[in-house]
């Protein structure tokens, strides 16, 4: 087991196959100042998946795919399948801004994918526009449609922003209502993109602008075994959906966190509130015949001096906004 000195074992791994990504959400990007990892030092696939076969013989058992968009990335399809042949009892997920996802939908289907993360800010198709800088609401609704057809399960993740989210709030309860998707309201966190603090909302006063609208009926935690999310999940009456609230920065979930995180040019981050980054590339590149033993000592370590974000959040010590946007991290 992956534990650290909190007592909290790791048993989830985010992998960033990219940092690039064809929207430009403000809370997630710095264009101004971005420039896109090389070719060269992005992790290969197979470097990639010897990380995660150290990882799964460690403890892992889930493993999310993301970006940046994953989907951007060439070949991603035929990762996918390497993935599932190779670790065929990991539970594997996907998260995408849905722009580009609809072709790739019967092969995660085929493959099992236990949940696609649909990032989605916004209905409205101008508002869409204004928050992402594309106009491409009408592909990401299409991808959607074509997810619950194919009956895999949809968490619709969405960034509360004050004077954003709150415009849109009765079309994200329409859609948990007459949909079996989880909705889920993300709280701004300090980290990357260039979103003004004026947007910050509060997730409880998201919760209580969601309750003045429709009653929340709790659910009970993940069962024995499952590998639980930050969320806080609610029924609706006679609603298909659920909602949830993930307060990144004010209520933090820190003390049940069970993530890592491998960004595209293969650094583990152990917490997505300290700068501390374990550079996984040069062992795996320019240590010709380092044995995974060797990685997998790197591993517990990082693990074992896993803080507590929001002990860094509080004391000041976390990274300023825009050390390493969000499109860089994995999210």
């Amino acid at each position: 087991m992956l534990l650290d000195r909190h007592g909290r074992s790791a048993r989830y791994l985010r992998v960033s196959v990219t940092d690039r990504c064809n929207f430009q959400c403000s809370y997630c990007r710095q264009p101004d100042r971005e420039r896109p990892l090389s070719h060269e030092r992005i992790l290969r696939y197979e470097e990639i998946l010897r990380v995660v076969g150290i990882a799964v013989a460690a403890g892992i058992g889930k493993v999310r795919v993301t970006g940046g968009e994953p989907f951007m990335r060439k070949d991603c399809d035929a990762f996918l399948v390497m993935l599932r042949k190779r670790f065929p009892e990991l539970t594997l997920a996907v998260t995408s801004n849905g722009s580009l996802l609809a072709p790739h939908i019967p092969l995660l289907r085929a493959l099992g994918v236990s949940s696609v993360n649909l990032s989605l800010d916004a209905f409205d198709r101008e508002l869409f526009a204004r928050i992402t800088g594309r106009d491409e609401a009408p592909k990401v609704l299409a991808a959607l449609e074509g997810l619950l057809r194919a009956g895999l399960r949809v968490k619709i993740n969405a960034v509360a922003l004050r004077g954003v989210t709150d415009s849109q709030l009765d079309d994200f309860i329409h859609a948990a209502m007459t949909m079996p998707v989880d909705v889920r309201f993300i709280e701004l966190m300090p980290l990357g993109g260039q979103t003004g603090e004026e947007l910050f909302w509060p997730i409880g006063e998201v919760r209580a602008a969601v309750e003045s609208r429709v009653r929340l009926i709790p659910v009970p935690e993940a069962p024995a075994g499952a590998i639980p999310g930050p969320a806080r999940m609610f029924a609706l009456k006679k609603g298909q959906g659920r909602i949830g609230f993930i307060a990144a920065a004010s209520d933090h979930a820190c003390g049940r966190c069970n993530r890592l995180r491998l960004t595209s040019d293969g650094a583990l981050r152990t917490c997505l509130f300290s700068g501390r980054e374990y550079r996984l590339a040069g062992l795996l590149r320019h240590k010709p015949g380092l044995p995974d033993e060797r990685i997998a000592r790197v591993l517990n370590r990082a693990c074992l001096d896993r803080p507590l974000g929001e002990t860094l959040l509080k004391s000041g010590a976390a990274p300023p906004r825009g050390k390493r946007p969000m499109n860089a991290l994995g999210g």
